[in-house]
Order: C-alpha cells, then structure tokens, then sequence
C-alpha cells in the first residue's frame, strides 16, 4: 500500500513539474489606435454669430483626455465665456487668427470667409455650418483649392440617423419664436397691443404654423403652453401625427389646402413659417397678396429664411434690425435664431461635439473615422480638396466625386 501510495504521489508531481514547464501562450499588447487631437476654435467674424462650438466645461473634458484645444482671444466673449474660463479649464489662449489656425480640426459656427481661407493648410479639417441657401460657386471652388476636409455639421448623422446638430437648434429655434412673437406684439414694439394667449373672458390670440417639424413642435408646446390657439399645416401627415402625438393634445391640423391655410392666415395674429427644405430650398409658400390681407399689426416669422424662406414677402434681417414692416404686417426674418440665445445654443452645440471628438479621438484621426463609420460621412461635403456632395454639385453645376469610391482604400 506504501508503494503504491509513493508512487501515485511521485506521478502527480511529475504531472505538476511538467505542467509548470510546459510552453505557454504570451499576452501581446493591443495595438492602440487613440490618437490626440489638435482642435482650434476661431473668434467668428461673422456679423450675426454669436455662439461658439465647446463650453470651458467640454474644453476640460478634452484636455483631461490629452487633447489639445486652442482658442482665439474673445471667441467666446458673445457667449459670455471668458478667457480666463478657457486657460482654466486647460484651453491655449492665442491672439491672433493666424495662430489657431494651426490647428489640425478647426472648428466654427458659421463658414470660413474668403480671407479666413488664406490660413488653411492642405490635409486640415474644417467642421462648420453649410449654410446651403448663400453659398456660391465660387466659394465651394476657393475651398477646394485648399484640398482640405470640410464637414458641414448639420447634415451630420448619429447612429439613430437622425441630424442632431439640426435637432438641438430646431428645439431652440421653436421655443424662441413665440417669445420673439410676444415681443412684437406689443405696443411697445408698435405691435397689436395683444397678449400672447388669453385670459378669463379674452378671446386667445391665433398661432398659424406652416410645416411640423422639430420647430413647429416646439413652437407649438410654448404657444400652447401661453394659452394661444394653434393651427399646424403640412403635406406631410405622418409629420402631423407624430406632432400631435409628441405635444399629447387635441390640435388642430392640416394638409396645406390653400383655401383653408389663406383663411387662417388672413385671420392670425401670428404666423409662423417652419418649413424644412428637401433639396436645399424652400418652396415659396405663401403669396404676396395673401400677406397684403392680413390684420395691421400682426407678426410674421420667417424661421425658413435661410433656405430662401416660405413668404414672397420675406427679406433676410439682422440681429440688430430683425424686422420690418410690409402692409403693416410685421416681418421677422433673422436666419440664426439661436445665435439670440447664444449660451443656450453653445452648451447645445457642445454636447454634440465632445463626444464626437472623443469617438473620432478612438479611431486615431477624422479620415480613420470617415473609413470607419457611415453616420460620419454625411455630413463631409470636401474631402482632400475634392467635392463630394451631389446636391451642392447639382445646385451649382459642378463636378464632383463619391466619398464612398474616395475611401474604399485606406490611406
């Protein structure tokens, strides 16, 4: 029994040495692809604009995560962040426009102008607004020259396929133009006179909505919410069922018959044009001689302005002179309507682009993430100085080439 017992304990530590001896297979370090990434974020020139595309906050979230972001002197002074805010939060001051354009990703609000250009490199990549409805030929060709990337952020795409960039300021844009719409009203804005609502025993004002999208549904929760009575037009009746589902109240609604719509126009105090362009430019919507008809003193708001708006009457206005008057009906026709409320758009507008920069941060740069996934490629209208959408070539007359054939191969 001994002998046995010896030899099985021998067996089992011979299996045990054997075991430790034996060949075994080595961890190998995975190959990261996180790359840092070079942000700079340019004062805008523009006139009208007054947000800026990253908080101090997302700044901070950026720099922790060995990202570098420059920004010019007083770029987010409309915003009411300052300087300071941005070195606090780990941000590179720079003073001059020159200098942030170093940057390999600039990021803007509105576009590049003609001399901003001047400071592009080739290979760098530009994130900005399209702004489709004043583009002209001859500045898409000026951009190409400087074979950059240039991604237009409100044709961009999350993986719902929805245009987040145009979703948040469509939300804005909706909750604003009623305020707007009370403030011109009034008599001391030479308005009506009227409240915008009612009260016990005071008929409410009439709201008419023209396209039921994201603004008409905000639009339509902020009217409704001061009493107004509300009317939403739209040929499109799955875009009336989903609002009237969204805003959860009996509503009236209708396709855009003309017979009905000018009536209610004629008889409104305010009338809202919300509609959503499908190649680039809104259809005229509403007449000369329809507006000609409607009560002195009433309010128009052309929220479509910048693709080419939905009234005859309509005329592009400023922040700084945002109406005027045609058959002493009240136009506002300002085509950055969330530029009025700038912070509000800005943490909007970042809450969007940080994680973005963090995903694209993962892929090791913008080209791995254009290879990588298709909800980045919508929004890419220049690639290396080539341009590549087919409806601003159209618009235009111009040759262009598919991203999608641009980027089978990995460069």
């Amino acid at each position: 029994m001994e002998e046995l017992t010896d030899k099985t304990g021998f067996e089992a530590l011979t299996k045990a040495t054997a075991r430790s001896l034996m060949p075994k297979e080595s961890m190998l370090a995975i190959e990261t692809r996180k790359r840092s990434l070079f942000i700079g974020i340019p004062k805008e020139s523009s006139l009208q604009e007054n947000r800026i595309g990253l908080t101090p906050e997302a700044v901070k979230q950026l720099t922790d995560n060995g990202h570098e972001v420059w920004i010019e002197s007083g770029a987010g002074a409309p915003s009411k962040y300052s300087d300071h805010e941005f070195s606090e939060a780990g941000g590179v001051i720079v003073y001059s426009t020159k200098e942030v354009y170093e940057a390999d990703i600039l990021l803007k609000i509105a576009p590049p102008t003609l001399d901003e250009m001047e400071y592009f490199k080739p290979g760098q990549t530009l994130i900005s607004a399209l702004q489709i409805g004043s583009l002209t030929s001859e500045y898409i060709s000026a951009l190409c020259r400087k074979k950059i990337n240039a991604i237009s952020f409100e044709l961009l795409k999350d993986k719902s396929d929805t245009k987040p960039v145009v979703r948040a300021m469509s939300e804005i844009a909706g909750s604003t133009v009623m305020l707007i719409a009370a403030e011109y009203l009034s008599s001391s804005n030479e308005g009506k006179g009227v409240i915008l609502g009612g009260i016990t025993g005071v008929p409410p004002s009439k709201v008419v909505i023209i396209g039921a999208g994201t603004v008409a549904e905000y639009a339509t929760r902020a009217a409704l919410g001061l009493g107004a009575e509300v009317k939403v037009f739209d040929d499109h009746l799955y875009k009336l069922r989903r609002l009237k589902q969204n805003v959860g109240t009996q509503l009236f609604t209708s396709t855009l018959d003309h017979t009905i719509l000018h009536r209610e126009i004629q008889d409104a105090d305010v009338v809202i044009g919300a509609v959503t362009a499908e190649d680039g430019q809104v259809p005229c919507m509403i007449a000369e001689e329809v507006v000609a008809k409607m009560n002195p003193g009433s309010v128009i708001i052309d929220v479509s302005i910048d693709e080419g708006g939905c009234f005859e009457t309509s005329e592009m206005t400023t922040h700084k002179r945002p109406v005027y008057r045609k058959y002493d009906v009240i136009h506002y026709c300002v085509p950055n309507i969330p530029s009025r409320v700038p912070r509000t758009a800005t943490k909007a507008l970042s809450n969007i682009f940080t994680p973005m920069f963090l995903e694209i941060s993962k892929y090791g740069g913008v080209n791995e993430a254009l290879f990588t996934h298709e909800h980045y490629r919508s929004g890419v209208y220049i690639y290396k100085g080539s341009l590549t959408n087919a409806s601003i070539a159209k618009k235009f007359n111009m040759r262009y080439k598919e991203l999608s054939l641009m980027i089978a191969v990995r460069n």
